[in-house]
């Protein structure tokens, strides 16, 4: 079964930051809806190094054909030099919602 809809999630340094992005995905119409989830606590390993850091995350809703320029607007005017950039299809959800997702982003 293909998605019509996915979920876009993207790790940020900052509220700040992500609230640029998140409008600017908006605005684009690359997104319906973008949330920030601040307070979140990242523990990876980047160039051999274990790192902790307090970042925030984005989830974004849009479209799964317009998750390929989501994630090049993205990727673009991100500061990080390899930033979390993970699509997950959206299977179901209200019917509703979804409508409105479609509306938001242009197809």
């Amino acid at each position: 079964m293909t998605s019509v809809y996915c979920l876009v999630v993207c790790s940020c340094p900052d509220e700040e930051t992500a609230g640029v992005l998140a409008e600017g995905l908006v605005e684009g119409r690359l997104a319906a809806c973008v949330n920030i989830v601040a307070g979140v606590r990242s523990v990876y390993r980047w160039q051999g190094v274990l790192e902790k850091s307090a970042e925030c995350l984005l989830l974004a809703k849009t479209r799964a054909s317009r998750q390929a320029e989501l994630q090049s607007w993205l990727r673009a005017r991100h500061p990080y030099e390899l930033p979390e950039i993970i699509a997950i299809p959206i299977q179901g959800g209200l019917p509703e919602y979804l409508e409105w997702v479609g509306s938001c982003v242009t197809p």
